[in-house]
């Protein structure tokens, strides 16, 4: 049977990749040290790269005591009463609401007054985009996307509170955590951020029906109570901050895994699986107790196999949040389960044997986390449990499975063909657990019903999985080249790529 890689058609790379660096010798030594700068060049920016530990923001015991990070509907109240008045510290521009559903039957939108306060409904924190190596479905949006979504809304990304708010419970707060990871990506403060903890029907704080509305406002877009600004205040570019270590890339994890599949308590790292029991065991396990009766009802995104990278400890993102409600569980109780405990219910964090890890054995003081689902959506829950919260150095792997079980070597799709050359550098299967080397009926049974005709690879041969990363970096270095970036090779601790040192070193 010939070998065959299924490609799409590449991206053009953005027009920031093509910007050729032009950097003054000044101040190198030397004779060229000597020269007048060159004043009809406008020097570039400074940018701020900052670490997943500068990022992190840890919460006050009681959320009633904050003011970014997660907050209550109790301060959420104050603030829409008297915005000008109660505005935190450092905030001088207005409160944008972003809701990610709109909340049950006359709880629909947290009701604006469409002058200090304004409320919208918006859920498009994802695009397709190419790293190099799989064409993602839907990973962290481009700059030109942020920046046209601050267009829409006339966000003052310095001096405007954003508030991500869930609408109903549950699922949604997915998107509400895609919409905090997205503004953080991009260098937003994290006094400019905020997430709303609970869904609109579960606000405290003494709030009443005339505090929603149903009704759009001023004829706006329909669902849209607050119209929309379509000016552009600012841009992510003004920000002079690079937060894109948020992302970790395949090849990021690739480089911390342990040999074995078993949690490595000295290493620096911590892998969390934040899907089902089922699907991080294949089947074998399920919080029900016991292996699935059907195996296969795990697998997800017509994967041609379901697992989980080698060192990974699992702990359900639905542990972390009333999924009815939208309430995150207290900071004590979060933080318990990173010391591996276990609840009340039984449950905690289980390595690869699907035991709990017990007390003292998962997540080690100094830890850099790298998290991750299925496609990054119930990541983006447990991502405000570890970094918003509890103010642990994280990082998202915003490909996510979704990719990892993609790129299996010697697996074919449903016409026969390989969706994987046997020889690609990016095969995961021999990384992952359970792979089931010595089961070639469970192989072939899962080869039968969960490939697909067209799987995600573009270039099973790819230099390197951090094209998105690059791009971004470029994005916000708009006088600067992307060259050094995309021919760089990242560190362990992950895709940060920046452009050389005009002088060496």
């Amino acid at each position: 049977m010939k070998s065959t890689i299924h490609h799409l058609r590449k991206r053009p790379l953005t027009a920031t990749l093509l910007i050729t660096l032009s950097l003054s010798l000044v101040g190198c030594g030397g004779e060229a040290s000597k020269k007048e700068p060159d004043t009809t060049t406008p020097p570039v920016a400074q940018i701020k790269v900052n670490t997943p530990k500068d990022i992190a923001q840890e919460s006050a015991e009681n959320y009633d005591d904050n003011v970014n990070g997660v907050i209550t509907g109790k301060t959420l109240k104050r603030w829409i009463g008297n915005w000008e008045k109660e505005r935190p510290q450092g905030i001088t521009g207005k409160l944008v609401i972003f809701q990610a559903t709109k909340g049950r039957a006359g709880f629909e939108f947290i009701k604006p007054n469409n002058n200090t306060v304004f409320t919208y409904l918006e859920n498009t924190w994802r695009e397709p985009r190419f790293n190099g190596v799989t064409e993602i479905e839907g990973i962290v949006i481009s700059g030109e996307t942020t920046d046209a979504l601050v267009r829409r809304y006339g966000i003052d990304l310095k001096n405007d509170l954003i508030l991500c708010a869930q609408g109903t419970g549950g699922s949604a707060a997915m998107d509400q955590g895609r919409c905090w990871y997205t503004f953080r990506y991009w260098g937003v403060d994290a006094k400019n951020l905020a997430i709303l903890d609970g869904g609109n029907n579960f606000l405290s704080g003494t709030w009443t029906a005339d505090d929603f509305t149903a009704t759009p406002f001023n004829g706006a877009v329909a669902n849209q109570p607050s119209p929309i600004i379509n000016k552009q205040i600012s841009s992510v570019r003004d920000l002079g901050v690079d937060n894109t270590i948020l992302q970790a890339t395949m090849e990021d994890l690739i480089n911390v895994l342990p040999t074995h599949d078993t949690n490595n308590t000295k290493d620096g790292y911590f892998l969390w699986d934040g899907r089902s029991l089922d699907q991080f065991s294949a089947g074998e396990a399920s919080e029900a107790g016991g292996a699935l009766a059907n195996r296969y009802s795990s697998f997800q995104n017509n994967a041609p196999r379901q697992s989980h990278p080698r060192g990974a400890l699992n702990l359900n993102w639905t542990n972390l949040i009333d999924t009815s409600t939208g309430l995150f569980k207290t900071k004590a109780q979060l933080r318990s389960y990173l010391e591996g405990n276990i609840d009340a219910a039984g449950k905690g964090f289980v390595d690869g044997t699907y035991q709990h890890v017990g007390a003292g054995n998962a997540y080690q003081k100094g830890d850099q986390i790298i998290l991750w689902c299925e496609t990054a959506a119930r990541a983006a829950v447990t991502q405000v449990a570890a970094v918003v919260i509890l103010g642990l150095p994280t990082r998202i792997y915003d490909a996510s499975m979704i990719e990892w079980n993609s790129l299996s070597a010697g697996f074919t799709d449903k016409n026969g063909n390989l969706i994987l050359a046997k020889n690609s550098p990016w095969d995961t299967a021999s990384l992952s657990a359970p792979y089931f080397p010595n089961k070639p009926e469970l192989i072939n049974a899962r080869d039968a019903q969960f490939t697909t005709a067209t799987p995600r690879i573009v270039d099973g041969f790819g230099a390197h999985t951090h094209q998105v990363i690059n791009e971004d970096k470029a994005y916000i270095r708009p006088a600067a080249t992307s060259s050094a970036a995309s021919s760089g090779s990242s560190s362990s601790k992950g895709g940060v790529v920046l452009p050389p040192n005009p002088c060496g070193g």
